[in-house]
């Protein structure tokens, strides 16, 4: 009993993080409604904004096709597509621009052989299993007094939040390639391009906040781990 008592007294560790993401999502979302209501001067949508990166960097072999749902752009190293949501595809907003050339990043990192995102995208089938297993392996561990189990569980878990740790230096170095180029080129105005960044800013502050929630997890299985023994 001591020792679930710890896991849910330790939930407080939860409680400033929980309010940080929230105030994350809430930026994210405030910055990407003003910013995709005004359209940029060059009338650049965010598929010709993705195609000129990539040419900028003589990266010829990647796809950009529009997808469904709103801010579900990503870049998919598997088939090498930059996968872009309709309103960020066909939209010539400052915001879409922004997402885009983000999105164009990734596709240059892997093009590259930026060695975070190798390391990052080699552990996402262990990362899988550990956020599906670690805690509940952790907590039945716990529940039986089996330290094996315990201690596996962490270890998964553990696993969880390397891979967000190291999706802090690739969406970081992601988006500072797209601001170098929307600059460089000229795919936006000083006050547009002021825009786009506090966009893709408001974004990557997500990343750390999902950093800080799995550390403060893993935070409380060791606490609760340690109290048990």
């Amino acid at each position: 009993m001591g020792a679930y008592f710890a896991y849910y007294m330790t939930g407080f560790i939860m409680i400033p993080v929980f309010i940080f993401a929230v105030i994350c999502q809430v930026k994210v979302k405030s910055n990407y409604n003003k910013y995709s209501k005004i359209s940029n001067s060059r009338r650049m949508t965010g598929a010709e904004a993705a195609y000129n990166l990539l040419m900028q960097n003589g990266i010829t072999d990647v796809k950009i096709k529009r997808i469904s749902g709103n801010l579900t752009d990503h870049y998919n190293p598997s088939t090498k597509e930059i996968c872009l949501s309709q309103k960020v595809f066909d939209s010539a907003s400052i915001a879409a621009v922004g997402i885009a050339c983000h999105e164009a990043g990734h596709a240059c990192q892997h093009a590259q052989g930026y060695v975070p995102l190798k390391f990052r995208n080699a552990i996402i089938p262990i990362t899988n299993i550990g956020s599906s297993l670690g805690i509940p392996l952790a907590l039945f561990g716990i529940f039986l007094n089996t330290k094996p189990l315990i201690y596996a569980g962490i270890i998964l878990y553990s696993i969880v939040a390397l891979f967000q740790l190291l999706t802090l230096p690739v969406e970081f170095n992601a988006s500072r390639r797209a601001l170098k180029t929307i600059d460089s080129c000229g795919f936006l105005t000083d006050s547009e391009y002021s825009g786009a960044k506090k966009v893709l800013t408001a974004a990557a502050l997500t990343y750390v906040a999902a950093l800080a929630s799995a550390v403060a997890t893993l935070l409380r299985l060791l606490l609760i781990s340690d109290r048990n023994r």
